[in-house]
């Protein structure tokens, strides 16, 4: 069952990732433009935002060709969102998703767009966030756009509870942004990306995550734009249509 305008562009498909050892599928959304990769939230899939209504939300600037979605399912129910699971597991399949995401969908969105160099935008609401964060920090030369919304961006507050390895390191962006070597990144970050990080200070919101990323980039030079909204938008669907609406129609550039 879809939940958009019948008349929007919507293609299902997938593949199995041999790096996950599951069938991973995507859904996109949209006729032309500029591409963004869409993460879910804590409990979603790659449906979530159609199931949710930010799809539609945003059909009017996707009938006009502003940007186009790719929406994939997230690690989150073998990794973070497993209580079962042990802890080295956990990090190990976060940092093969990372892999998965790099070497297995930008390729596969380039390839949808005819442009084997395209820089994606990354993002997504509440948890989704975290993943557009990672992949955005891991890889500027596959990504030049981060549109998180209500975001976490350390794990280590809410999920590790004193664990750490590398594959908790390289995938937690609080932890490497502020070792970021200098050379070809870095320059894409400061003088050739796109940083939104857009909180709120409604209910069940907490703007001190995105205030403390922001802290971070404000102390590698990095530029962006730390947007607070009010105590009348709460961590919840409803402040994330308006504020997709907002950023797409007036921010983002496409």
């Amino acid at each position: 069952m879809s939940y958009v305008d019948p008349n929007l562009r919507r293609e299902v498909f997938g593949w199995y990732s041999h790096r996950l050892g599951m069938d991973m599928p995507v859904v996109r959304y949209g006729h032309w433009g500029p591409a963004m990769l869409l993460f879910p939230t804590a409990g979603g899939d790659f449906l979530e935002a159609e199931r949710m209504g930010l799809i539609q939300s945003v059909a009017h600037h996707l009938f006009a060709g502003r940007f186009q979605i790719f929406a994939i399912n997230s690690i989150n129910p073998w990794a973070w969102m497993n209580h079962g699971m042990p802890m080295h597991e956990k990090a190990y399949n976060q940092a093969r998703f990372s892999e998965y995401v790099e070497q297995e969908v930008v390729p596969h969105i380039r390839t949808c767009l005819g442009n084997p160099h395209a820089r994606l935008g990354a993002a997504g609401a509440s948890f989704g966030a975290f993943h557009a964060a990672n992949a955005f920090f891991r890889r500027p030369d596959q990504f030049e756009l981060l549109l998180g919304l209500g975001g976490l961006y350390d794990l280590q507050s809410e999920f590790l509870h004193g664990y750490w390895s590398d594959d908790v390191y390289f995938n937690n962006p609080v932890s490497y942004v502020p070792n970021l070597p200098e050379g070809h990144a870095m320059d894409l970050l400061r003088h050739h990306s796109r940083i939104h990080l857009v909180t709120s200070r409604g209910a069940w919101e907490y703007p001190e995550f995105s205030e403390h990323l922001s802290h971070l980039l404000h102390q590698r030079g990095i530029p962006h734009n730390l947007d607070i909204w009010g105590h009348d938008m709460p961590h919840d669907w409803s402040t994330w249509y308006r504020q997709l609406d907002h950023y797409v129609a007036e921010r983002l550039g496409y």
